[in-house]
């Protein structure tokens, strides 16, 4: 991952005043379009990541993009919210229908839609007799995990990692870990603790290949000396850098969670509906959480829609109020998030999303084997992450930042992470021939400036 001088380290993604962000606007961004992005930044508070705006967009239909000039771009980003794609006639029936028979539904009322999807997710969530609490946001339902964790087990410290993300809210920040959203907060939750990730877990533990096991054994050691933390809050894999961990490391942790009385949380915020090859990626790590968030493609591309999911016997906070959010039971975000996880099913896209992932992670490492730019090639299921490293007189993170570029000349979109690492992340429902041209895109870019 790449770091710079203090206070530079940058991990979610591109803070867009890249010297490459300006050259391509002009050569890419028309009087009209300009004009709208201008209107953007007078009306919205300015904040990294968000403004200026990259570009204007008219229509987004499957897994491309339409910005206002009529390109139609393959979007590899999409806020990790695109799985079943963009506009799937399925969600859309769905919600039209839901707003036609019920638009809103207060909270203290039931209605089919919400119980329907907390009965979907329970039977499906690794945990047994699991129960649910809807969010309309991520870091809204991962405020909820924390504040059950505190009243479950009467404590209220976490143990989280660095340069970790579980969303942008105050509390989120203080149990996450990326310097762009901590900076000059001020004082944040107290009782957050902080380990080293398990990215990282070389340059503190040794790179004599048993650098995770010793990162087990720390964190075991922080919830004993403590002794009194409510749980370990964690992403499965890290999303932002594309970072699967070895197969031992979260059934050691999930074992001194028990040991020590903590929960164990995993954010899928990012990672789940069928994503990583898997319903939920937790499965293929050896470990079932206590807690369970997921969030971003749970609204099919649409709705803003998130849960957190349980084991059953943490229900006990029935005279207390965990969210208490207005659209907590929201029927037309709960319909769309049924036929989301119908055409999931229907549709085998967790298969899909394996066997693709197997087949083009193969091919991007063969073709990008023993360059010089590129330190490695990941992925988990339809997610791949390529690593550059510093070469040629330039770092990693400048040719990061050319790559994203050169690749939206030819109307590919993706995210860079840890600002060195190209985060290519298509809907799972993507065409086959839609996949394999995006990936060579990004081949053509890197091979374009070293050989």
């Amino acid at each position: 991952m790449a770091e710079g001088k203090p206070g530079t380290f940058q991990s979610e993604g591109d803070i867009n005043l890249a010297p490459e962000r300006r050259d391509w606007g002009e050569a890419h961004i028309d009087a009209e379009t300009r004009a709208l992005l201008d209107e953007d930044e007078r009306y919205f508070f300015r904040q990294s990541l968000s403004t200026p705006c990259l570009n204007a967009l008219q229509g987004a239909i499957g897994s491309h993009l339409i910005d206002s000039q009529g390109r139609r771009i393959l979007d590899f980003h999409g806020n990790a919210v695109h799985q079943v794609g963009y506009g799937h006639p399925a969600v859309v029936a769905a919600v039209k229908a839901a707003i036609d028979a019920l638009p809103f539904s207060p909270r203290r009322y039931a209605n089919n839609y919400a119980v329907d999807l907390a009965r979907r997710l329970s039977e499906l969530a690794p945990m047994e007799n699991a129960k649910v609490l809807f969010a309309p946001s991520g870091a809204a339902a991962i405020s909820m995990a924390l504040k059950l964790a505190r009243c479950a087990t009467g404590r209220h410290k976490t143990v989280s990692m660095w340069d970790s993300f579980h969303g942008a809210n105050l509390d989120s920040i203080a149990v996450g870990g990326e310097a762009l959203f901590r900076a000059n907060a001020g004082p944040l939750m107290p009782g957050s603790e902080h380990v080293p990730p398990p990215g990282l877990a070389a340059r503190f533990f040794g790179d004599d290949g048993h650098a995770h096991e010793r990162l087990a054994d720390y964190i075991d050691y922080v919830l004993e000396v403590q002794g009194d933390v409510a749980a370990v809050l964690a992403e499965p894999m890290r999303w932002t850098t594309v970072e699967p961990v070895p197969a031992d490391f979260w059934p050691r942790v999930r074992r001194s969670c028990d040991r020590h009385g903590a929960l164990l949380i995993f954010d899928e915020i990012p990672s789940a509906l069928g994503r990583s090859g898997t319903m939920f990626l937790c499965e293929q790590v050896g470990a079932i959480p206590d807690i369970l968030v997921i969030g971003k493609g749970l609204g099919g591309g649409i709705m803003p829609m998130a849960a957190m999911i349980g084991r059953g016997n943490l229900d006990v906070v029935a005279a207390g109020a965990l969210g208490h959010y207005t659209h907590e039971k929201s029927s037309v975000g709960c319909a769309a998030a049924l036929a989301t996880l119908d055409v999931i099913e229907s549709e085998g896209l967790a298969a899909r999303a394996r066997s693709l992932g197997s087949q083009y992670l193969g091919w991007l490492r063969k073709e990008l084997h023993s360059h010089p730019a590129v330190r490695e090639v990941r992925g988990l299921g339809l997610y791949f992450g390529v690593e550059l490293q510093d070469h040629g007189g330039l770092s990693s993170a400048a040719r990061a930042s050319r790559m994203l570029y050169r690749c939206l000349a030819e109307n590919l979109s993706f995210k860079n992470g840890g600002g060195n690492v190209l985060t290519l992340c298509p809907p799972l429902t993507i065409a086959e021939s839609d996949l394999a041209q995006a990936l060579a895109i990004v081949v053509r870019a890197i091979r374009a400036e070293v050989g």
